[in-house]
């Protein structure tokens, strides 16, 4: 009998049961994972052993049985390598010294098809040193010498599947993990931009409240800050975050004009000292009142500098040349193009020709000439189809018969009003 089973041993691999003791030794691991070819790990235990000697392998598959766990035996490493790609182990045991593939090979093998599994190396005396290439190879949980304590041996093999199981444990935890944070990190996501898009269509109605309040600019805020960035992409700016700051701030150049009197903002004849120090605090009232919106903090810099002129005669702090960001100072070749050729209740609009004249003439005093160079690089066609883009948003809402209800003013105003003294002082310095 014990004949027939090394003869059937040698021939091919065979499947061991549980013996008695399994349901009082053995652990079943409560958790399952994927394994090759996406089969799920079993709750059972399963060990694989390889050994090319046959007592040997039908002495460690008894003890292991005895143990309670599942064992298939093998005494081809190749026959193994094929029974691995079969079917998950959580733990397997080889000999070093096997003929046709040493163990070293084999268990460098078995890591590339099942590199979860837990691997323990048997190996005679005089092996050892040889087999820190196995270790090096192979990541070996322990290396056991021939002849082996079954103690020692039962100990081993008992921690290999705690491992196992440990690990296996911190994989799903960490899977859960990552998948709870990509979820939170994608409803995040999301929900900024909402209050982004809430914000800008917020701050666009107010650009709107603004325009409709003053009739002499009603749209103007929109042609800008549409002509303010195609400025910047014609010159080279190509971040997309840069282009939509300098557009917010084109936009929302005006907006601190809510704080100021409809007596002093809708004045026919020339402002006295004191209404003039009232309108020339608006761009300060609108960038204290942007420094409250995170995205837009960058933007409401263009707001407090749109003032500004190019030879330092502006406000409010007479910044010149490059002491100016960027955006404020395309904006002003782009608000200086609009109000030219834009209708006023004192003159008509101007055609495109005589505006290119004039911004040429100011350029390098009140305008930075090289935005004035690249504006005059773009063909007329393309601001009137920017032009003609906004006129077709403005048909819509006429449309619709939207106007802003007069409370509306009064709230803005009120509230803009709590703003005159600014969080912090703003960036005004002519150092920077």
């Amino acid at each position: 009998s014990m004949r027939r089973g090394m003869c059937d041993m040698r021939a091919s691999c065979t499947a061991g049961r549980p013996g008695a003791i399994g349901a009082r030794l053995g652990r079943v691991l409560v958790s399952c994972t994927a394994g090759p070819s996406g089969s799920q790990m079993p709750e059972i235990e399963r060990l694989l052993v390889v050994d090319d000697e046959a007592p040997i392998l039908h002495a460690l598959q008894r003890t292991f049985e005895a143990a309670g766990y599942e064992v298939i035996a093998c005494a081809d490493p190749a026959q193994a390598l094929e029974r691995l790609r079969e079917k998950p182990f959580q733990v397997l045991s080889a000999d070093y010294m096997m003929p046709g593939m040493t163990g070293a090979e084999f268990l460098a093998q078995a890591k590339s098809l099942q590199p979860e599994t837990i691997r323990i190396l048997l190996t005679a005396a005089h092996d050892f040193s040889a087999a820190v290439d196995a270790v090096n190879n192979g990541e070996i949980f322990r290396i056991l010498a021939k002849p082996w304590n079954r103690v020692e041996l039962l100990g081993t093999v008992r921690q290999a599947f705690d491992t196992y199981a440990l690990r296996e444990k911190n994989r799903q935890l960490t899977a859960i993990v990552q998948s709870q944070n990509a979820e939170l990190a994608a409803l995040n996501k999301g929900l900024e931009r909402l209050v982004e898009e809430r914000t800008t269509n917020l701050l666009d109605g107010m650009v709107a409240v603004l325009d409709y309040r003053d009739t002499e600019t009603q749209w103007h805020s929109r042609r800008v800050s549409r002509f303010t960035r195609r400025i910047a992409e014609h010159m080279g700016v190509r971040d997309a975050l840069e282009l939509r700051t300098i557009e917010m701030g084109a936009l929302l150049h005006d907006i601190g004009k809510i704080g100021v009197r409809d007596a002093v903002l809708l004045k026919p004849g020339p402002l006295d000292q004191e209404e003039w120090h009232e309108m020339r605090e608006h761009p300060r009232l609108g960038w204290a009142l942007l420094q409250r919106i995170e995205f837009l903090r960058d933007a409401s810099v263009i707001v407090l500098q749109h003032q500004e002129r190019y030879d330092g005669r502006g406000y409010p702090a007479g910044l010149k040349g490059e002491q100016i960001v960027l955006g404020a100072r395309l904006f002003a070749v782009a608000d200086t193009y609009d109000a030219i050729t834009s209708d006023r209740p004192y003159r008509k609009a101007q055609p495109h020709a005589a505006a290119i004249e004039e911004m040429q003439r100011v350029a390098g005093t009140q305008l930075d000439p090289h935005g004035v160079e690249a504006f005059c690089d773009i063909g007329e066609a393309e601001w009137q189809r920017i032009r003609s883009e906004v006129e077709k948003i403005s048909l819509v809402e006429q449309e619709w018969g939207w106007t802003p209800p007069k409370r509306i003013f009064e709230q803005i105003r009120e509230a803009a009003s709590k703003q005159r003294q600014p969080i912090s002082q703003p960036p005004d310095s002519k150092t920077g």
